[in-house]
């Protein structure tokens, strides 16, 4: 399995190189959950067209600046842009557009030690909130709970903070990692531990899940629980924690910056999205989209 750092490299390493004499790269940055959906898109493009895209990580905090301050083309991020940040990137002469790039079961994973196969959003609350600090409180075994989960600048953090802890504060216990690779190699070494991360990171090339975690099925207010696993409930949105994953322009894109938007939202480019383990978007995101081109 590729740590984070590795996979940055490996991403500096693809698009470098003597071709790219005098010949600019289009910036993209942000998302850590986003950061290898990019790569693959930045690969199949180039292979493509011939045009070399750049791609980083670092939180979708970091990404959404880099587009204010101008150094990115493109922002890559795991919830959606603030007001504060509209506002400031108005400010700099710069106007956020928003795209849907793919869809997202955002995954609460356990050790595969542990015997719990489903929890409610409010009981996962309280597990981050530190108000349950036992697993024997939620008919696991008699073993303390380990709390791995992102750092503040990540799309993730704000997501789960606001959809699952209730925009209460996180448990000052928890271990905030620097990307979703971290805690999926945390969480899988950890028999007490529980954290969370995007499905593109709980699958591996063949669709089976990693070895040594456990992604937990979320219970609906019905009773019914959902695995993050099951296409359907994720794409019509039944599943408690999908999300929209976005990508974000200075306004309307032109030139090679749109190109790369109307590879990744063609029938190969969300393909790729599956091949990463998301899902496409469709229905009112993908008519969204297509506004937001200009088509």
């Amino acid at each position: 399995m590729r740590t984070l750092t590795a996979l940055l490299t490996l991403t500096a390493v693809a698009v470098a190189g003597p071709a790219l004499a005098g010949r600019k790269m289009v910036q993209v940055k942000g998302s850590d959950t986003l950061v290898n959906l990019a790569q693959a898109w930045a690969e199949a493009f180039l292979d493509e067209t011939g045009q070399f895209v750049a791609v980083t990580g670092g939180g979708s905090g970091t990404g959404i600046a880099a587009l204010i301050d101008g150094r990115a083309d493109i922002a890559d991020a795991s919830r959606r842009i603030k007001p504060k940040e509209i506002e400031l990137a108005r400010k700099n002469g710069v106007e956020p557009v928003e795209f849907a790039v793919a869809v997202d079961g955002l995954c609460v994973i356990v050790s595969d030690q542990n015997p719990i196969d489903a929890l409610t959003v409010d009981e996962v609350g309280r597990l981050f909130r530190g108000e349950l600090k036992n697993w024997k409180a939620l008919g696991g075994p008699d073993r303390p709970v380990t709390l791995y989960g992102r750092q503040s600048n990540s799309g993730t953090y704000v997501f789960f903070q606001e959809h699952v802890l209730g925009n209460r504060d996180y448990a000052q216990t928890m271990n905030r990692m620097n990307g979703n690779a971290q805690i999926l190699e945390a969480v899988a070494r950890d028999a007490s531990a529980v954290g969370y991360v995007g499905i593109g990171y709980v699958v591996d090339e063949h669709g089976n899940v990693r070895k040594g975690i456990k992604p937990l099925k979320i219970k609906t207010a019905s009773g019914e629980a959902l695995s993050p696993l099951d296409r359907e409930a994720v794409k019509a949105g039944r599943y408690p924690l999908a999300r929209a994953l976005y990508q974000y322009t200075n306004g309307t894109p032109r030139g090679v910056v749109a190109e790369l938007l109307k590879f990744e939202l063609s029938e190969a480019g969300q393909r790729i999205a599956e091949e990463q383990g998301f899902y496409p978007v469709g229905g009112e995101l993908l008519e969204k989209n297509r506004k937001a081109l200009g088509e």
